[in-house]
């Protein structure tokens, strides 16, 4: 059986001794794109930063390829970690650097290339996502469509083989959540990459999961593709799914 590129096994977070997460099992397989939807604060990006070795769990074990996470040494750990790009929620750009300059600043920190190449690789990238004319533009200048390409830009420059998305489409219009979405599975599919996604929009998370689970009640729930999910038996996840007022999960207020 291949191994995973991502697995949480038998993995619990708790803050302050309050439990957030509790036996979570979950697995993303080498080019899958694994969706996590659910009620917000149960934990769905905890998840991605538990993956990211931004934080470790508190009891379990989290698998990048098969090498458990927090069990090697630190350089061994930041090599592993370098193969890993993520966009964060609100995009995390630099304010003070241009478009063209957010993407080089990875790749100026992290590896050997030469100026040219950093270079050639930001016009590839600035390319690929549609934003050759805004190079010399800074973030506050560019729309928060062009951000979001932006920030993902930024998470591949590094030629990743995994890459995380938190809420890729937050704050976005339904036609521009689409044309992000269209361009993530573009990208994965051209760089043959592992994606986890986090978002609460079922149409988008429908559009580009081969697997979803929904993080609810300290646990998380493998939903399987689409079709699966629509039709889980787990009545919060038929609540959730079809935005349904009644039912056990309780709106926000």
């Amino acid at each position: 059986m291949a191994i995973p590129a991502l697995q949480l096994k038998n993995v619990s977070v708790s803050f302050a001794n309050e439990c957030l997460l509790r036996d979570v099992n979950v697995s993303a397989q080498q080019q899958e794109c694994l969706v996590l939807v659910g009620p917000s604060g149960f934990g769905k990006s905890v998840i991605l930063k538990l993956f990211a070795g931004i934080m470790p769990p508190t009891d379990g074990f989290v698998f990048v390829n098969g090498v458990d996470l927090h069990s090697i040494a630190e350089a061994e750990r930041h090599q592993i970690l370098l193969r890993m790009g993520m966009l964060f929620q609100k995009n995390a750009l630099f304010d003070s650097l241009t478009v063209g300059e957010n993407i080089a600043f990875p790749l100026r920190e992290t590896t050997p290339l030469g100026k040219a190449e950093i270079e050639e690789r930001v016009n590839d990238f600035l390319e690929a996502v549609g934003l050759s004319h805004a190079k010399g533009l800074f973030p506050s200048e560019i729309s928060g469509g062009m951000q979001k390409r932006l920030g993902i830009a930024r998470a591949l420059a590094l030629h990743p083989d995994i890459v995380l998305y938190d809420d890729p489409t937050a704050g976005l219009d339904p036609i521009t959540s689409r044309k992000i979405i269209d361009l993530i599975i573009g990208l994965k599919t051209k760089n043959k990459s592992t994606v986890v996604a986090v978002t609460n929009d079922m149409v988008r998370a429908f559009q580009m999961a081969d697997q979803l689970a929904m993080v609810v009640d300290h646990s998380l729930i493998i939903t399987g593709d689409k079709n699966q999910t629509m039709n889980h038996p787990d009545p919060r996840v038929q609540q959730f799914v079809h935005g349904r007022l009644e039912g056990p999960l309780t709106a926000e207020a």
